[in-house]
């Protein structure tokens, strides 16, 4: 019988999203409240909340757990929490609101309330200090920093009653699935050890290679795509869930590979978010996470592997599941296929790098990807998006991606 990872916490699964009476009468309710209007991220945590896969987060930070995840890493009970996860309101909204009044949480792209929240505290932060200890820079190039920057004035934090999963379940179908689901999938798989396959881009050769060092190691490799907001330039998630699923049936073998997506969006923190992502992995029943080269980095604002070296830098208790390490991969012509530093003894001038970034740059100017890059079926996918494009995108190519 498998065993799996307990929930972040070392208690059960806690999704907050209501069910059958309950979530009548509150959706009900919550048309009277005064109304929030919260961002694309703030929707994604909620949700997030909602499913169970920030267990055992019962609501938005207070400034004393903002503090403590800034500056080292845990909230105020002492449970280890690597990024804020706040919600923000400009200082007009705030005034209007009383503490221990209850709101509605409102998408601002879509309008429809996903959850009521009952505020305990509101509260100003330094957002320089919160940029510089998450992402490690206040440079407003840097697209996470630039999204805490623009937030509202204001924190809000409470306990939340989730409503709605938005769109996720009517955009992915089978593809949008909570950690319980997974967890139960894993279990009648037989499934104890799962490697999290963290991505936000279409899987090109490396990344299939990652995930196959894990299945040779694991019971099975959970492909898990970002379904939130990206980078202008990111391919999008349904496409990029096409070109996993062929890849998946033709290049993998059958019961080893589970994919699926989560809600969040992307806040490009490397370190700091690798952590996140180990975090909630946890939850959703991944005894690993595969962490490669610079994991969710943006240009050049972390160390290739720093996102590796931050798992040694935690207590060992913080987390059930671990950092399944890999060194820079790439493919090699002298080897005739995919190689690492680790295995391959050939120089530079036999080695092709492969990145996400790269693959865009090279689909955004129209060219074909080379089998050393992608496979044909994948390709086909991205040339076809690609092609249906009205307006050219630009990718530039910096940091590690350049290499």
């Amino acid at each position: 019988m498998s065993k799996l990872v307990n929930p972040h916490g070392g208690g059960e699964l806690k999704p907050l999203l209501l069910q059958d009476a309950a979530l009548t009468e509150e959706k009900k309710r919550a048309q009277s409240l005064p109304k929030v209007k919260i961002t694309s991220r703030e929707t994604g945590d909620v949700i997030m909340m909602g499913i169970g896969g920030f267990t055992p987060l019962t609501g938005f930070m207070t400034k004393a757990d903002w503090q403590g995840v800034c500056d080292g890493m845990k909230m105020a009970s002492g449970l280890f929490w690597p990024i804020p996860i706040t919600l923000s309101t400009d200082k007009s909204t705030a005034d209007s609101i009383q503490t221990g009044a209850d709101v509605a949480l409102v998408d601002s792209e879509s309008g429809e309330i996903l959850a009521t929240m009952k505020i305990s505290e509101k509260y100003t932060i330094d957002k320089a200090h919160e940029c510089m200890t998450v992402y490690k820079t206040t440079d407003l190039e840097h697209p996470g920093v630039k999204m805490v920057m623009e937030q509202g004035e204001v924190n809000l934090a409470g306990t939340v009653k989730v409503l709605s999963t938005g769109t996720f379940k009517q955009e992915y179908g089978d593809q949008f699935l909570t950690p319980a689901e997974t967890r139960e999938m894993f279990k009648k798989n037989g499934w104890s050890t799962v490697a999290a396959f963290q991505t936000r881009n279409p899987m090109h050769r490396s990344h299939e290679y990652l995930a196959k060092i894990a299945i040779e190691t694991m019971d099975g490799v959970l492909i898990h795509s970002l379904l939130g907001a990206l980078k202008p330039g990111d391919i999008p998630a349904e496409v990029r869930s096409e070109a996993i699923s062929v890849l998946v049936e033709n290049y993998f073998a059958p019961n080893t590979v589970i994919q699926a997506g989560y809600p969040l969006d992307m806040r490009y923190a490397g370190p700091r978010e690798a952590l996140l992502h180990a975090l909630f992995r946890q939850n959703y029943g991944c005894s690993h996470l595969i962490v490669g080269r610079d994991h969710a980095g943006v240009g050049d604002y972390y160390g290739a592997f720093d996102a590796q070296k931050i798992f040694d830098e935690i207590p060992k208790e913080a987390l059930e599941t671990k950092n399944m390490n890999i060194d820079w991969t790439f493919w090699c012509n002298k080897c005739g296929g995919m190689a690492s530093q680790r295995t391959c003894p050939h120089t530079k001038d036999d080695r092709i790098l492969l990145s996400g970034t790269k693959v865009r740059a090279m689909l955004s100017e129209g060219k074909d990807l080379p089998v050393e890059f992608s496979r044909p079926e994948v390709a086909n996918v991205l040339k076809k998006y690609y092609a249906g494009l009205t307006e050219k995108v630009e990718v530039k190519l910096s940091g590690h991606s350049a290499r």
